[in-house]
């Protein structure tokens, strides 16, 4: 018969034993794992990421790349975000574009380019460094719907045409959707001396998607809808997408070549994209060497490159250096590279607030292939090899 004693143990090792399993499963470490639909690795920084590991079914708007319905749910949460990454040699190599639904190029000044880098559909931590507003790449952001995010340092301030900033207060995105690090606090942005040493401090400032997105929803109640219930993309038309060529459709453009400016340090800043038929993508180099995203430590490639000619000219406002000017809301011409083809283009942006389209000699839009799309922009007149 038992005794009152080992009665008590018998209780007492049920009660762990359930406890035990209790955590075990409901923790999920008893679960299969193998079919969730995101998953968290540590990539080559570092960082936490996000992968998809479920069928790739949903359309981003942005690039058309195809993801699963899991990471769509989050997507559709927010709102386009374009972050100004900088392309100084010392700011090299940059963290998350690799990871950007689409990236813009042009010279901020001195020959040197900046980055306007475009997210929605994926994360990215870290990005940067972040540096300050250029009033083209305003421009272009304001062709992503109703108050798409715009993350910078600062930003050209002179008065006269090259006033991004002037131009955020006109246009009612100052202390709204604009995410000036001078108004958004830690930990949102922070200095990271670590991450590429011996650099000066305005190479160094970094954010992530989350944290901005965070920001965003938190202090300027912008979700996927505004305050008052509008949808970012109410109105926004995207562009079109196609699947990539099969291997035996595609092309043979092997290296596309060009510079921006043909003075100050142009070896630095000179770009050549090489095309892998079997992969379907382009392999970025910058002033001679691989462009690396320190993400994941790899070039930066790109289904889709798209060389856009726009006029150049100095905003003659005064500051040193001088602030530029592009003539990108209008129309010009240029080349589309995909598929391992080369394409004449001509490009149209009839107002700041339309997409800049492509199009075919016959005037139908162009479809892109489904992935990411880097559109440099050059000045008029600039030689494009391939």
């Amino acid at each position: 018969m038992p005794t009152k004693h080992s009665i008590f143990l018998s209780i007492i090792m049920f009660l762990v034993v359930g406890s035990i399993s209790y955590f075990y499963f409901s923790s999920g470490f008893g679960k299969d794992s193998s079919n969730a639909p995101l998953t968290t690795i540590k990539n080559a920084a570092g960082e936490e990421e996000v992968v998809d590991t479920a069928p790739k079914t949903e359309e981003c708007p942005l690039n058309g790349e195809l993801f699963s319905k899991a990471r769509k749910q989050l997507w559709e949460s927010r709102r386009p975000l374009g972050v100004a990454i900088e392309n100084h040699i010392e700011a090299r190599p940059q963290s998350g574009l690799s990871k950007a639904d689409v990236v813009y190029e042009a010279v901020a000044e001195g020959g040197i380019t900046r980055f306007l880098a475009m997210f929605y559909c994926q994360d990215a931590k870290p990005i940067g460094p972040v540096r300050s507003a250029r009033i083209y790449f305003l421009k272009l952001l304001q062709g992503y719907g109703n108050s798409p995010l715009y993350a910078h340092v600062g930003g050209a301030n002179t008065a006269g045409p090259a006033d991004a900033l002037g131009e955020i207060r006109d246009i009612g995105w100052d202390g709204y959707n604009d995410l000036n690090q001078f108004a958004v606090p830690f930990p949102y942005y922070y200095r990271d001396y670590e991450r590429l040493p011996d650099r000066a401090t305005e190479h160094t400032m970094y954010s992530s998607t989350q944290k901005l997105w965070e920001y965003a929803q938190k202090n300027r109640k912008l979700g996927a809808k505004d305050d008052d219930g509008v949808a970012w993309d109410k109105g926004w038309k995207p562009w079109k997408f196609a699947d990539e060529a099969k291997t035996s459709d595609r092309g043979a453009a092997g290296k596309i070549s060009f510079g921006f400016w043909s003075k100050f340090d142009a070896d630095n800043y000179s770009v050549v994209w090489s095309y892998d038929p079997v992969t379907n993508t382009y392999s970025r180099s910058n002033g001679g060497t691989p462009h690396l995203d320190k993400i994941t430590n790899k070039a930066i490639k790109s289904k889709n490159l798209v060389v856009v000619f726009a006029d150049e000219r100095s905003a003659n406002d005064g500051y040193e250096g001088g602030h530029l000017l592009y003539d990108i809301v209008g129309s010009g011409t240029g080349t589309m590279f995909n598929n391992g083809k080369a394409t004449k283009i001509s490009w149209k942006k009839p107002t700041e607030e339309d997409m800049m389209r492509f199009y075919d000699n016959s005037g139908v839009e162009i479809m892109l292939v489904r992935g990411q799309v880097f559109v440099e922009i050059l000045p008029t007149g600039n030689v494009v090899k391939y």
